[in-house]
């Protein structure tokens, strides 16, 4: 076994073109020491078989206890937000899935298809009084913002707040994270509040459900509740938003496709699995910890490592998907790692797909001259290790 010296910096320059920063690390191995922007060392892990077979390797663990305390791993997440699935070890987490299993059902997501289809009109409509428009802050930011809400439950007078939260806690901008931290301690205390009045209130929501689930079999801890209501609120309402912008600028960037989009010729659904391979929202699976002293490609990774398995690297591996870098839509293996896989699979995967599906094509079909503005060159992503958005995507309608 080889342990890798010399360990990466995953900063600006690394963040300026992931992909191809990806791509140059999975020419000279699978297996990478870096630092992450706060100098917090890890194992960084990007070829296909490797990161598929990680994510389902029960001797990394996604429970903090593992960390190696030695190596001062900060945890940024305050504990009453962090009681969820994401964090959880094996015995915990099969609790909380099978509770939101009961809760998240199919039934559920097929019973917003309508709701899903009318919000997005709704937007389109007041897109259609314009000559111009931003598919991220006039479609997909509000739409996936209504969607998440509708189905968690929340107030439509608390939804700013909720939005001016989480774009804080994706901010990258200098002061975030004390920004980040009092908006956590801010969302802690409404979802709290919220809960509270659910319970003397329940609805038709998922977050009504989640409470008798713990009420009802006292499975979930009050901390376990909140954190759950977090994780489902702020994965649910980002990651779609950045999944609907993507695909609109993948379509406009392939004209071939986005006529066979409108005319039918082309599943949308079939898009949106590329998209998924090609872009995905989310850059890496959330961090494992390895439990015991373990081998990866032949690097030995001790136990107490942080190990992060990057989603975005795998689905471009050329000894995985032929012809990685090219969005091809027609492509016939399409297994990427975007909603993760094994236990982890994310659990609002079918939701997700639904609103993209809803959203883009009602939009291609409603505006014929949709046209972006600009050059895809001078769009602006997110430079984060974490996430791959566009806050701004400029057309002409």
């Amino acid at each position: 076994m080889s342990t890798p010296q010399n360990p990466l910096p995953l900063g600006g320059d690394f963040l300026a073109d992931p992909h191809a920063s990806y791509a140059a690390l999975r020419r000279t191995g699978s297996v990478h020491r870096a630092v992450d922007p706060d100098g917090g060392p890890l194992f960084l892990v990007t070829r296909y078989q490797d990161v598929r077979a990680a994510a389902a390797d029960r001797r990394l663990s996604v429970s903090k206890r593992y960390a190696r305390a030695a190596r001062g791993h900060v945890h940024s997440m305050p504990a009453e937000l962090d009681a969820h699935l994401l964090n959880s070890a094996p015995a915990t987490h099969a609790r909380l899935r099978r509770l939101v299993g009961t809760a998240f059902t199919p039934r559920r997501t097929e019973s917003l298809r309508e709701a899903v289809r009318q919000a997005a009109d709704q937007l389109l409509d007041t897109m259609a009084s314009k000559d111009r428009a931003d598919v991220a802050t006039d479609l997909a930011i509000p739409l996936s913002m209504t969607v998440i809400c509708d189905l968690m439950g929340v107030p439509s007078d608390d939804r700013p707040d909720f939005r001016r939260w989480t774009d804080t806690l994706l901010s990258s901008e200098p002061g975030a994270p004390q920004r980040s931290r009092e908006a956590m301690r801010e969302m802690h205390r409404f979802l709290a509040h919220l809960i509270d009045r659910k319970r003397v209130a329940p609805g038709e929501d998922l977050l009504s459900a989640l409470i008798a689930a713990r009420d009802e079999g006292d499975r979930l801890s009050e901390d376990e509740l909140v954190a759950m209501a977090f994780l489902v609120l702020f994965g649910g309402y980002d990651n779609t938003a950045s999944l609907i912008t993507t695909s609109v600028l993948a379509l406009l960037t392939h004209p071939r496709h986005l006529v066979a989009v409108r005319t039918g010729e082309l599943a949308m659904d079939a898009v949106t699995e590329e998209v998924l391979r090609w872009n995905p929202p989310t850059m890496l699976a959330v961090r494992r910890f390895a439990t015991e002293d373990i081998e990866i490609d032949g690097t030995a990774i001790p136990a107490g490592e942080r190990v992060w398995l990057s989603w975005a690297a795998a689905n471009r591996d050329p000894a995985r998907f032929a012809e990685p870098d090219a969005f091809d839509p027609h492509r016939e293996d399409t297994k990427h790692l975007s909603f993760g896989h094994g236990s982890h699979f994310c659990p609002g995967a079918a939701l997700a797909r639904m609103e993209n599906t809803i959203a883009v094509t009602s939009l291609v079909r409603r505006f014929p001259q949709l046209a972006l503005l600009g050059s895809a060159d001078d769009l602006r992503w997110t430079a984060s290790l974490r996430s791959r958005s566009l806050r701004s995507l400029p057309v002409s309608l």
